[in-house]
């Protein structure tokens, strides 16, 4: 696992083998970011990344220069991973959270984000649920970004806020925009 860009550009990590996770692939995250750089003001966006696994998608925020990233694993070692991951890269504006991504979802949120990131186990049988969860619960800030990781399988499109998909090999990312006219 590495960092794609920002300040961290070309950091190897090296997780635990034994962690419980499916780490996006760095094609596929580079892609992603890519995307991303053309609609985030990276040093003005607090970001959340759900089922934060290994924190490479949080990390790579901070990378970049995410003014406040919030991560949010419930594996035990995961967010000690991630914790000890952030303190070798003295990245101090990343905060984990262990906890259970749909009850902190199911709560009104009093924070909201510039951008959510969620990449969940592909045998979730409750992927339609996390779209719904963050918009009816306000987790987005007007003209915020929601990015979910998804098998092929599940298909987003008729979803409300759904702006595209994109496929990189086996990664599928959906976006979704909630624009100012929306609020």
């Amino acid at each position: 696992m590495r960092i794609i860009g920002g300040s961290h550009k070309r950091r190897q990590l090296h997780p635990p083998n034994n962690l419980p996770v499916r780490p996006t692939t760095d094609m596929a995250k580079e892609a992603l970011f890519n995307i991303l750089e053309h609609w985030i003001d990276w040093e003005h966006t607090a970001a959340l990344d759900l089922f934060s696994g290994t924190g490479s998608i949080a990390l790579e925020m901070i990378s970049r220069g995410s003014s406040q990233v919030t991560a949010v694993d419930q594996n035990r070692n995961c967010v000690q991973w991630i914790k000890k991951a952030s303190q070798d890269l003295e990245m101090n504006t990343l905060q984990v959270v262990q906890s259970d991504v749909f009850k902190l979802l199911s709560r009104p949120s009093f924070r909201k984000y510039d951008l959510i990131f969620a990449d969940p186990p592909y045998d979730l049988d409750k992927f339609h649920e996390i779209p719904q969860l963050i918009f009816n619960n306000n987790f987005l800030n007007p003209d915020g970004w929601f990015v979910i990781e998804h098998p092929i399988s599940v298909n987003f499109e008729t979803s409300p806020y759904f702006s595209q998909h994109r496929k990189y090999g086996k990664v599928n990312f959906s976006f979704f925009h909630l624009s100012d006219s929306d609020q």
